[in-house]
C-alpha cells in the first residue's frame, strides 16, 4: 500500500480527472489524501475524503482570448493561488508523509513541495495548452513563463540552480487527452496519454424523466468559468433553438435567474450529472474544456465547439479536424449559423461515426486504471529517482 497526495486548483474540470484516478488507487488498496480549497473540493470529493485545507483564495477575472488570456491565467490565478497555498501544502505533505504527489498542472507549488521534501511527483495534465505548447515559437512568451515558474520555485525556498520546470515532472506526466486531441507534438516515454480518467462523483439532481425520448436531446454548457461572458451566448443559443423545437430538446447549464423565459424545448438547470446524462444525448455544445470534450467524446457523442480561452480553441480546432464535430466563433455566431451546426452534428451521421472512433480510441488509453499502474509503478521505484542530496535537503 502506497500514500497519494493530490494538489489540485479549485476548477471542477481540474479535479474530475484527479477524483478518478484517486479512485482507482483507492480500489487497489491505496490511501488517497487532498490538498486545496475544502470550500471548493468538498463538494466535488464527498463526505469521506481526506483534505488537508489550504483555505480559499477566489481567482479573479481573466482576459478572453489569445496571449491576453494566458497572461491573466497565470498572473490573476496561478501565481497568486501558489503562493498563497505554499505554507499549507509544505504542512499537508509533512503531516501526510505521502509516496507521491499528484499535482495538477496548474498548481506549481505541489512540484516545488514535493521536490524540497525528497518525493517523487507526478504531473497531472487536465488542459491541453502546456502540452500542445502553442507559444514555443515565442520566445518572449517563454522566456516570461520561465520566470514566473523559476520565481515561484525559489520562493518555494529551492536554489535556482536545482529548478525543474513544475508544469512537467521528471518522473511521470499523466495527460488527459488522446493523441487526436494533440495533434503532431511529440513526448518523452514518461508522457503518458491516458485519456480522460473518468470518476463517480457525488450526486446532482436532474430527473431523466424530463427528457422527450422522441426528440433529439442536445446539451449546452459553457464550464465554470465562463459566467461573466456567456450571456450573450446563451441568448443566441435560445434564438438557434427555439425554432427546432419540434425534434430538437436542449438541456442549457446555467444559472435559472440568468435565462428568465427560455423557450419551451429548453430546460435550463444550474448543473447536470454529466456522465449520468451523455448516454442519454444526441449531440453537445461547449466552450470547448478538454473535461467536457474528453466526456462527450468518451460516450461517442459530437460535438458543437465555441471556444473562449486557453486550451479550448486547440480542443475546438482538434475536434473538428477528427470530423467529430463543428467549431463556431463563441463571440460572433449568429442564431442562425449556430442553428446550422447543431443542425449538421445531429443529422450528419459522419460527425457520430467520427466521435466513435474517439470513443474507441479513449478507451484503449485506458484513462483511470492505467493513470493508477503507472503511479503505483512510481511510488515503488520513485525513490531511486530522487537524489539523496535533495532528501537530506528536505529534511533538514
Amino acid at each position: 500500500m502506497s500514500r497519494f497526495l493530490f494538489v489540485v486548483p479549485p476548477l471542477v474540470g481540474h479535479v474530475n480527472p484527479a477524483l478518478g484516478i484517486a479512485q482507482a488507487l483507492a480500489r487497489n488498496g491505496h490511501e488517497v489524501a487532498w490538498t486545496g480549497s475544502e470550500l471548493s473540493l468538498r463538494p466535488l470529493l464527498g463526505a469521506d475524503a481526506t483534505v488537508f485545507p489550504t483555505g480559499t483564495r477566489l481567482h479573479r477575472p481573466q482576459a478572453d482570448c489569445g496571449l491576453a488570456a494566458l497572461k491573466s491565467l497565470w498572473t490573476r490565478f496561478v501565481v497568486p493561488f501558489a503562493r498563497f497555498t505554499l505554507p499549507a501544502v509544505d504542512k499537508a505533505v509533512v503531516a501526510y508523509e505521502p509516496d507521491v504527489v499528484v499535482v495538477d498542472q496548474h498548481t506549481p507549488t505541489g512540484a516545488a513541495v514535493a521536490h524540497r521534501h525528497g518525493l517523487p511527483w507526478a504531473t497531472l495534465a487536465c488542459s491541453t495548452i502546456e502540452l500542445a505548447r502553442p507559444y514555443r515559437g515565442l520566445p518572449k512568451v517563454e522566456a516570461w513563463m520561465r520566470d514566473l515558474l523559476l520565481t515561484l520555485w525559489t520562493d518555494a525556498g529551492l536554489p535556482e540552480a536545482d529548478w525543474h520546470d513544475q508544469r512537467f515532472s521528471p518522473h511521470l506526466v499523466l495527460a488527459c487527452a488522446i493523441r487526436e486531441l494533440l495533434g503532431d507534438n511529440t513526448f518523452p516515454d514518461h508522457v503518458k496519454l491516458i485519456g480522460p480518467p473518468l470518476a463517480d462523483r457525488p450526486g446532482r439532481d436532474f430527473d431523466l424523466g424530463l427528457l422527450d425520448l422522441n426528440r433529439r436531446r442536445v446539451l449546452v454548457s459553457t464550464g465554470t468559468l465562463a459566467d461573466d461572458v456567456a450571456d450573450g451566448f446563451h441568448a443566441r443559443v435560445l434564438r438557434a433553438l427555439e425554432p427546432l423545437a419540434d425534434r430538437v430538446q436542449a438541456i442549457l447549464v446555467a444559472p435559472p435567474e440568468a435565462v428568465p423565459a427560455p423557450p419551451p424545448n429548453v430546460l435550463v438547470v444550474p448543473s447536470v450529472p454529466m456522465l449520468r446524462l451523455l448516454p442519454h444525448l444526441d449531440a453537445v455544445v461547449s466552450h470547448g474544456g478538454l473535461g467536457t470534450v474528453n466526456e462527450a467524446l468518451a460516450h461517442g457523442v459530437p460535438l458543437v465547439v465555441a471556444p473562449i480561452r486557453h486550451d479550448q480553441p486547440i480542443n475546438a480546432a482538434r475536434v473538428a479536424s477528427a470530423g467529430a464535430g463543428v467549431r463556431v466563433s463563441f463571440a460572433r455566431v449568429g442564431p442562425d449559423a449556430l442553428r446550422d451546426a447543431i443542425s449538421t452534428v445531429l443529422d450528419d451521421p459522419s460527425y457520430r461515426a467520427a466521435a466513435a472512433r474517439l470513443r474507441d480510441s479513449i478507451t484503449a488509453a485506458g484513462g483511470a486504471t492505467v493513470a493508477a499502474r503507472h503511479l503505483e509503478r512510481l511510488a515503488r521505484n520513485g525513490s531511486d529517482r530522487v537524489s539523496a542530496a535533495v532528501r537530506q535537503r528536505g529534511n533538514g
